[in-house]
């Protein structure tokens, strides 16, 4: 990483209901945007270091903060939305990483978060 750009996490929050309910077109038509998002990088000033999709929240085993961080099966809050994927990517300002993660689906919320260097 140069001095002149900062790592940002993309965050992508949906209803995993909605990716299960989804017939074969619509999940190709998801996958596409992200072919796109993906292809047109570049364009926004933006470098895609990692990305990933996560599993289904029921898979997930929460730390739960106190005395011996007892364990709980699943997400730590129950939301309508979950934490279902993210990239990790390097851009000189978060202007750029924001015009860029709007070619993402729509349905998403998307959170872009500065990476702090420690």
């Amino acid at each position: 990483m140069t001095d002149d750009r900062s790592r940002w996490m993309v965050l992508l929050y949906e209803d995993e209901r909605a990716w299960a309910a989804a017939g074969p077109q619509e999940q190709q038509a998801y996958l596409e945007q992200h072919d796109t998002y993906e292809r047109r990088a570049a364009e926004h000033g933006v470098t895609i270091l990692s990305s990933d999709a996560l599993q289904p929240v029921a898979s997930a085993t929460t730390l739960r903060p106190g005395d011996g961080r007892p364990a709980t099966e699943g997400p730590f809050a129950e939301t309508a939305e979950q934490l279902g994927g993210f990239y990790l990517v390097e851009a000189a300002t978060q202007g750029d990483v924001v015009a860029h993660a709007r070619l993402l689906p729509s349905s998403y919320t998307v959170e872009v978060r500065p990476v702090a260097v420690l």
